[in-house]
């Protein structure tokens, strides 16, 4: 297994998370832009990162991407001519027609058995699409809108270590702007949260509103998500719907903050309300918060690799 991005804040996540899961393997190879001696720790051990080329992953069965989207597009294709998996963390290939975006907890079978190619989708997507799945399989989504608080830890490794050094404009405020704007005025962001989250949860002509927000935390997002059913239900049936749920912690009283959720990766769902004062209807709103780095990049990642080892679609 090659990990390529093994230097950066979600390389280094996945090799935690990959030894906390103990996923087996014959050997790990670290990659980076360049070489660096003993650069990552892994079961123990300092690891030699290698500087990135086809020849040099040419040894491994599976490779993460956890770098740039130029990398993946460089890189993953050589790598899936020889037959090999890869797993790719970065935007290049999630909205290419006929290739799977999976989060486990929500859509395991969109994973076919001649797929090699699977993207890692954008975090707050998968940490909405674990939440909206209950409600789609119990009483249907009509549509969704989200505003978003999202963790310095999105923005890459420098962006959180400003943070952390109490600098940069992201302390003591808040930033309606994550990526470039389009001509109606939303940014990247917002788009691939409404477009991945369509394909995820296999509705592709949900509505679904988005308004992303940096905000001063470190490694969660959190979510206020306002829905509508497609028929008349209740808190009571969907917080049932959330609490058999894979993946989720449901929480009927009190709240949740980002800084209780860091380092974990379940998905939070608090604060279930219908919209009106009517106990059953069609429209209510919900607190959701996932950590950033582990459910929403690496964690995912090696879910997918653990879900096609059960089927045998990798050497185990």
């Amino acid at each position: 297994m090659a990990v390529v991005g093994a230097t950066g804040i979600v390389g280094e996540t996945l090799l935690r998370v990959l030894e906390e899961r103990n996923v087996a393997m014959e050997a790990l190879g670290a990659f980076a832009s360049r070489d660096r001696k003993d650069a990552v720790t892994f079961r123990g051990a300092r690891v030699d990162v290698r500087a990135t080329s086809d020849e040099a992953l040419r040894a491994y069965d599976v490779v993460f991407f956890a770098s740039s989207e130029e990398a993946g597009a460089r890189y993953a294709p050589p790598v899936l001519e020889r037959g090999a998996v890869v797993i790719d963390n970065s935007s290049a290939f999630r909205m290419t027609p006929g290739v799977p975006l999976i989060v486990p907890e929500v859509n395991p079978a969109a994973a076919g058995p001649s797929d090699r190619l699977f993207p890692i989708a954008n975090c707050t997507a998968i940490v909405l699409c674990v939440a909206l799945s209950p409600i789609r399989n119990s009483a249907g989504l009509a549509r969704a809108s989200v505003a978003t608080y999202q963790a310095v830890s999105g923005a890459g490794r420098a962006a959180l270590d400003e943070f952390d050094a109490g600098e940069g404009p992201i302390v003591g405020n808040v930033i309606p702007h994550i990526g470039a704007f389009d001509a109606v005025g939303s940014s990247d962001e917002e788009t691939k949260v409404r477009d991945e989250s369509r394909k995820i949860l296999e509705l592709p002509t949900l509505p679904i509103a988005v308004t992303s927000v940096r905000v001063p935390v470190r490694t969660a997002h959190s979510e206020a998500v306002f829905f509508e059913t497609q028929r008349a239900t209740s808190v009571d049936e969907l917080s049932a719907a959330f609490e058999r749920a894979p993946g989720i912690a449901y929480h009927s009283h009190g709240v949740v903050t980002p800084r209780e959720v860091e380092g974990t990766d379940l998905v939070h769902v608090a604060r279930l309300r219908a919209e009106e004062a009517e106990s059953t209807g069609r429209r209510f709103q919900m607190w959701v918060v996932g950590d950033q780095l582990r459910k929403g990049a690496a964690t995912n990642g090696v879910q997918i690799l653990e879900l096609l080892l059960t089927r045998g679609m990798v050497p185990a």
